[in-house]
């Protein structure tokens, strides 16, 4: 175990917790957004309709349960101390999840492929909780909003190096059976059947196992506490003084409930953006997985900008400059297809060539998919930096479980709302434009809340 003076981790301890994003990004790339929901709504459901509706749902389902567990499992990390064998144990619950996503041929039941995938988004943002909750040991305040960003950016990366291979050397376009290189595809995969899309859960499961070793083998745990059965009651007893504890700092208590609403816009979006562009363009996993390379590309970039601003200009003016991106991109997304207008001023066709992303519709989507690469990443990375720089280390669990409350007490309710008006509806771009509701109700609070969280206004 690394570490250096005054309880901060030693240069392969930082690197080695940086990692985690590295290590866990690849799911929510190839998995949620870009590669696995799509081809669920496109080629597993029976229509788009019924694809999107049901891809919400079952986002939904796990907000729903991160919703009630993250800051209970955050307080009792704090009594057990260590961090490490948590992630452990919901590690091996996301992998196994994803794997059986192999299983998930065209014409299956929607249900049993609904819950694998539920189940390791629970698992997946449970890690995350105790990864992130190390953060106030591992690094001064000072550098907080720099490391952050950074380990967002390396995740980024992550991403699209496992969705430039899913992309290169897995998916065959439709007509050939050949790559985008023009390859047959690696493995023996047979797009007809799927598997370029269904080899996503199995490959993040595998990425995700080896790339988080370094953190277990670097990173400086916290020391040993209470044995489970006490840390629980006491966690449980913990977990309510805190929530009481709460409402007399009212600054994290503002910053809290902003981003439990701006933060469910950010993870409707991040959960059906891909979903939404393949069900109105018709794109192939080829074009979904470029898409998604664009977008990751500018995300990097994104990231590496905000690790200086966040440290010049503070993790506030990051998250709020990064909303306003957000709010803009998914207007223009909403307002963008055959018989919509941009902003109500010019029409775009679906209609176009024989290329990739040849109509008018097609490009200007891609224009709005830059906004978001750019704001994603600093958008939760400075958020966690925000409430890093506002918390002290020993009560940095429970402060992150319930900041992981904040980013999914209502999680369920964002796509739960567009899944719920595309199905009454009937209409996909009516579904999507409730996710502008909630960054900007995020933004007006953020707006008014303190820089730190902790300081008296």
């Amino acid at each position: 175990m690394a570490a250096s003076v005054e309880g901060r981790a030693s240069r392969s301890g930082i690197w080695g917790w940086m990692l985690f994003d590295w290590a866990a990004q690849p799911f929510f790339t190839v998995v949620t957004t870009f590669i696995f929901g799509p081809y669920f709504v496109s080629r597993m459901a029976s229509d788009p309709v019924t694809g999107q509706a049901a891809w919400g749902y079952g986002v939904a389902l796990a907000g729903f349960v991160i919703a009630i567990l993250s800051p209970v499992l955050g307080s009792v990390a704090d009594q057990t101390g260590r961090r490490k064998p948590w992630i452990a144990f919901f590690a091996a619950i996301k992998i196994a999840s994803l794997m059986l996503l192999w299983f998930a041929a065209p014409g299956s039941p929607l249900a049993p492929v609904l819950l694998a995938f539920s189940l390791a988004s629970v698992a997946a943002e449970f890690s995350t909780v105790f990864n992130d909750s190390m953060m106030p040991r591992i690094a001064s305040k000072e550098e907080i909003g720099r490391i952050s960003n950074i380990a967002w950016g390396l995740g980024y990366l992550g991403g699209m190096i496992v969705l430039i291979f899913v992309v290169a050397c897995l998916a065959g376009s439709p007509p050939e059976g050949k790559t985008i290189v023009g390859i047959t595809p690696l493995f023996g995969i047979d797009p007809a059947q799927g598997e370029d899309a269904r080899i996503t859960g199995p490959l993040a499961a595998v990425w995700y196992l080896i790339f988080i070793l370094p953190m277990f083998f670097f990173t400086p745990d916290g020391a040993r506490g209470k044995s489970l059965a006490p840390a629980v009651r006491d966690g449980l007893k913990e977990l309510k003084s805190t929530l009481d504890e709460i409402r007399e700092r009212s600054g994290i208590l503002r910053f809290l409930i902003s981003r439990m609403i701006y933060q469910d816009g950010v993870n409707a979006l991040l959960a059906l953006g891909g979903v939404f562009a393949a069900a109105m363009f018709d794109w192939s996993i080829t074009e979904i997985g470029l898409f998604g390379i664009i977008l990751n590309v500018i995300a990097i970039f994104g990231c590496l900008v905000a690790s200086k601003l966040d440290t010049t200009l503070g993790s506030k003016t990051v998250v709020i400059v990064s909303i306003i991106l957000l709010a803009i991109a998914t207007l223009g997304i909403v307002s963008t297809g055959e018989n919509y207008t941009l902003f109500g001023m010019l029409t775009f066709s679906t209609s176009g060539g024989e290329g990739l992303f040849s109509s008018p519709a097609e490009k200007a989507y891609i224009v709005y998919g830059l906004l978001i690469g750019i704001a994603f990443g600093p958008v939760q990375a400075s958020s966690r930096s925000y409430l890093a720089r506002s918390v002290e280390p020993h009560e940095a669990g429970r402060y992150f479980g319930i900041y992981a409350l904040a980013g999914r007490a209502t999680s369920f309710l964002a796509p739960f709302l567009v899944a719920t008006v595309t199905a009454l509806s009937g209409s996909t771009h009516l579904g999507m434009s409730m996710i502008l509701l909630f960054l900007l109700c995020g933004l007006v609070i953020l707006l008014r809340t303190p820089y730190p969280a902790n300081r008296t206004q």
